[in-house]
């Protein structure tokens, strides 16, 4: 058994798998920098709202004690960063399609040159096979 794992281990379809989470595990880091940093405070200038990735919809303040304490934390809503998660996913799908697109489109180049056989040619030679 530990050897048919050994074997499904070092697959290079798992190594690939392996080296592909990696690599999207770091490009969702820095998306998610570039969205939060960048797009959410240039939308909330837009939209008049600050920085749209902090918005938040209270639903019930924080209640001070009377020695000055948090007796009652604040409840909120924080739609700002499901926005925030939502354009990170966009943004991540959409080069994940062209990164896709692209690999196939390498895969199943025709090689140039060598022209495809019709359907008479490959009659022609199945008869002369059966002939031999």
């Amino acid at each position: 058994m530990l050897k048919e794992f050994k074997k499904f281990a070092l697959q290079g379809n798992l190594i690939d798998i392996a080296i592909g989470l990696v690599m999207a595990t770091a490009f969702g880091g820095i998306t998610a920098a570039f969205v939060d940093g960048i797009v959410m405070p240039l939308v909330g200038q837009i939209f008049q709202m600050g920085d749209l990735a902090q918005a938040k919809w209270v639903l019930s303040p924080e209640v001070l004690g009377p020695d000055g304490k948090v007796a009652t934390s604040e409840s909120a809503i924080l739609y700002g960063r499901m926005i925030s998660s939502f354009i990170n996913f966009i943004i991540i799908a959409f080069v994940m399609f062209l990164i896709i697109k692209f690999v196939n489109r390498i895969k199943f180049v025709e090689p140039v040159g060598i022209p495809k056989p019709t359907t008479e040619d490959l009659l022609t030679e199945i008869r002369d096979l059966l002939k031999k």
